[in-house]
């Protein structure tokens, strides 16, 4: 397996706010191609196992959304959070954790996932394909730092979340670059 060092292509199945749609839901679909997100922007992008679940809501996007001005203070033009999850429910999650500043990205398929390298298999939760915990630093398109949490593995018993966090990517971007984190796995599959 190669290294990977752009993000994949794919596009994304999205849902947008659009008030010229009639009823009580506004919304419309809308494809979002990994250009149209990340193109010319500075972009932190961090993927997680799956909306409403534990360590994700109670503290791996609640710490994003609390350090946002830090980040934009860094460069940061957008915080991203991917998950195996579709469109509605990354939005009824965001509306129920209150996320406001981060951008809630639905891989319902796992495409962009799969081809990150980072889908792994947690039957063991009855969660079929999901993505394994990981952050990164994405400048027009080329990842430039991955932090991916350790034992990746299909149907791991436990889901360590020890550097994927809010704070190790902000370290990272304040030059505390050798945080103490290992070179994490860039792979790509498939």
């Amino acid at each position: 397996m190669a290294a990977i060092e752009q993000v994949p292509n794919v596009v994304f199945k999205t849902r947008v706010r659009d008030e010229s749609v009639p009823g009580p839901n506004p919304y419309r679909w809308e494809d979002k191609t990994t250009k149209d997100i990340f193109a010319g922007k500075k972009v932190v992008v961090f993927s997680l196992p799956g909306a409403f679940t534990p360590t994700c809501s109670s503290n791996h996007l609640p710490r994003y959304e609390e350090l946002y001005d830090e980040f934009k203070a860094q460069g940061v033009d957008q915080i991203i959070c991917v998950s195996v999850n579709d469109a509605f429910v990354m939005f009824q999650w965001g509306k129920q954790i209150g996320a406001k500043n981060v951008y809630l990205l639905p891989d319902g398929s796992g495409e962009f996932t799969r081809k990150m390298g980072m889908l792994v298999d947690k039957s063991n939760l009855g969660f079929g394909y999901r993505s394994w915990r990981y952050s990164m630093l994405v400048n027009d398109g080329k990842i430039e730092k991955m932090f991916v949490e350790p034992d990746f593995a299909d149907n791991c018993p436990t889901d360590p979340f020890e550097v994927s966090d809010a704070d190790t990517m902000l370290a990272y971007l304040k030059g505390g670059k050798s945080a103490g984190v290992s070179e994490p796995r860039r792979e790509f599959v498939g």
